[in-house]
């Protein structure tokens, strides 16, 4: 039997003194196998939805347990609190679950539990690894147990470069980490109406269009009103789809754009644009399957004004289109940091730079090349969720014969 590395046998001691705290029952666990995600990033708790949810297309029978990040979790996934680190309780977590496969996530690692679960026999897989430091619950003078505790994991899948440096310099092996890129959700697009999209791009023939989705308040459509008609200064044509999150603000919405002096065309009343509509105004996020792919460029709401936290990018990026954003989308700042350092994102502070950037982008080929940038990150998050999920597959197929 190997010797456990020093660094290790100090955490587990430190972990044995701390006792076990009361915890909440855990839901039953079902028969069969079980796949546990564990959410540990921000934002991560989605793109390892989208991930599970296509596994159990394959899968039907697996069950799905999610820790950590609550702010997604896949449809009937069952939900339990990451266990501490004391003996009992990392022994009680492994030996209710019992998961066949495991999905970390996040900078924080969790020694004690990681080496339990793959002494019982669990396939654990760590994704998004980046090249900031590993932390654990361990005080300063307890020696870092990074080294020892990665090597826990199967496989390891770094988001860059520097990443896999750095775990090189922590002892993993080139052949546990094969694979480069960050997790992203790869839903597919929105669902749309051939025969509406193709009556609609007729209709729109010639005429440069935005969108601003998913707007949170009238003071935010505000704002978004006030940048469409500084643009449409230079760009006489240009029009605007104005598309409140939820039909409650439907009303609200709509009364500040017939405020603003535009011409407007009200969707769900039966109107069609026409040369003098300035902004076509919805009443919900119901068919935005079709103005994602009808506009070229279009401006996420929940992020200009306080008190929202933004709208997930990748549901637009994966129509291909050009993403303007404003500066509090706290809640997937991950995600429109990706699609930004790619070239595929833009922020904005107020509706002054709002202009500014719609009055560039107004040029077809300014935003075909950030809805290509755009693309090409959902692109390499979907060949990695493919992997993972063959990867899955061969263990669960393995896990059944044994």
């Amino acid at each position: 039997m190997a010797r456990r590395p020093f660094s290790l046998s100090a955490y587990m001691a430190y972990a044995r003194g701390r006792g076990a705290a009361p915890g909440a029952t855990p839901p039953a666990r079902p028969e069969g196998s079980l796949l546990w995600l564990h959410a540990g990033g921000p934002g991560s708790a989605r793109a390892l939805s989208a991930l599970a949810t296509r596994l159990k297309i394959q899968r039907p029978e697996l069950t799905l347990l999610i820790t950590g990040e609550p702010d997604h979790a896949p449809e009937g996934a069952l939900r339990a609190d990451l266990p501490g680190e004391s003996p009992a309780e990392v022994a009680a977590f492994v030996a209710h679950w019992r998961p066949q496969l495991g999905f970390w996530t996040g900078q924080e690692l969790r020694p004690a539990l990681l080496q339990k679960l793959q002494q019982a026999g669990t396939r654990l897989v760590l994704l998004d690894a980046r090249d900031v430091p590993w932390t654990s619950p361990a005080p300063s003078w307890v020696p870092d147990p990074t080294a020892a505790t990665l090597q826990f994991f199967d496989r390891i899948c770094p988001v860059d470069e520097p990443a896999r440096r750095r775990l090189r310099r922590a002892g993993v092996e080139d052949s546990t980490m094969p694979t480069l890129g960050p997790l992203t959700d790869s839903a597919p697009p929105l669902d749309c109406s051939t025969r509406l999209y193709e009556e609609m791009s007729g209709v729109l023939t010639g005429r440069p269009i935005w969108l601003a989705a998913k707007l949170r308040s009238a003071q935010e459509a505000e704002e978004v009103l006030h940048a469409h008609k500084r643009a449409v200064r230079l760009a006489h044509r240009l029009m605007l789809v104005l598309v409140p999150a939820t039909h409650d603000l439907a009303a609200a919405v709509a009364e500040v754009a017939r405020d603003s002096g535009l011409r407007l065309c009200a969707w769900e009343a039966g109107e069609m644009p026409d040369e003098n509509t300035q902004v076509l105004v919805t009443e919900d996020a119901s068919e935005l399957g079709l103005w994602y792919r009808l506009a070229p460029v279009a401006f996420l709401g929940g992020s200009l004004v306080n008190g929202h936290g933004g709208e997930d990018p990748m549901e637009a990026a994966a129509h291909g289109i050009a993403l303007l954003y404003g500066p509090n989308v706290g809640r997937h700042l991950p995600a429109y940091s990706r699609l930004a350092e790619a070239g595929a994102a833009r922020i904005v502070r107020d509706f002054d730079s709002l202009a500014g950037a719609l009055s560039q982008l107004v040029a077809p080929d300014r935003a075909a090349a950030m809805a290509h940038a755009g693309w090409d990150v959902i692109t390499q998050g979907a060949e990695l969720t493919d992997e993972m999920i063959a990867l899955a597959c061969g263990w669960l197929d393995e896990a059944e014969i044994a």
